[in-house]
């Protein structure tokens, strides 16, 4: 069994857990009207990249990356660094997450939140609507066509964007074909962890202009923003790096 399918087989577990408060998720769901715009704060009307700074305290490929965890408190060094939008990590058992670092992070920043988890359900969706949510993650790796097509539905349902993450070309023309608006490229191969900027570099062409593009993951120096940029992105999404402190938002702000 791949990483992937190893945490898919959690995560069906989960949706069958959270089918129980479904029509609960659901009203909360639609009753909100304080929606940010993530798909705006990504695309910089002055030639600059977005900036996605994720708030990440373990993963399956690192481990723990920060032993001194406070979402509250990173979330505003982010914000006041100038970031674009905040992606939260909310899985417990593979990334040590919480869901509730979503609903704690929304009440003190002002900036777009996306809820980075595995989705494969409407459930999950409505979910990420009443905890806090503004866009959601779809991966096309560890989804049907018919499933990211009814996903995509669904978020739209809740008012949340989407980011449509890829990272080989064929599924890059599976999101395109399903219409996707915001897509990032996932420098990592979900199967086996693996990092390579390079996948940004072979797919970057492939993204049409009116599609926001983003670059996920292995993005740790400035010279790596430098390297996305000339590609043609319109945001990268940087985690790891930011959590160890091995780079500052404000270097990385100084060359993008």
């Amino acid at each position: 069994m791949n990483r992937l399918e190893e945490i898919l087989r959690v995560k069906r577990a989960e949706i069958g857990r959270l089918r129980a408060r479904a029509k609960e998720l659901e009203r909360q769901a639609l009753q909100r009207n304080d929606f940010r715009d993530f798909r705006s704060a990504l695309r910089q009307s002055d030639d600059k990249l977005g900036v996605i700074a994720e708030l990440k305290k373990a993963s399956p490929s690192a481990g723990v990356i920060a032993e001194s965890f406070d979402p509250i408190e990173i979330a505003k060094d982010y914000e006041r660094g100038g970031i674009n939008a905040i992606s939260v990590l909310t899985d417990a058992q593979f990334f040590q997450g919480k869901l509730q670092d979503l609903a704690d992070v929304r009440r003190v920043v002002s900036v777009p939140l996306l809820r980075k988890d595995f989705i494969r359900d409407e459930i999950q969706i409505a979910e990420s609507a009443a905890n806090g949510a503004d866009a959601i993650l779809l991966i096309v790796a560890a989804l049907e066509q018919k499933e990211l097509l009814d996903l995509l539905d669904a978020a739209a349902t809740y008012r949340l964007d989407a980011l449509v993450e890829v990272h080989t070309r064929e599924e890059l023309n599976r999101a395109l074909g399903a219409g996707a608006k915001i897509i990032g490229i996932n420098n990592r191969n979900l199967a086996t962890f693996d990092v390579d900027l390079a996948v940004t570099e072979e797919l970057c062409r492939e993204v049409p202009d009116d599609v926001i593009f983003v670059s996920e993951s292995g993005i740790k120096t400035p010279q790596d923003i430098a390297r996305m940029k000339a590609c043609g992105v319109d945001a990268v999404l940087v985690g790891e790096a930011l959590m160890r402190g091995e780079v500052s938002i404000e270097q990385l702000r100084a060359v993008i």
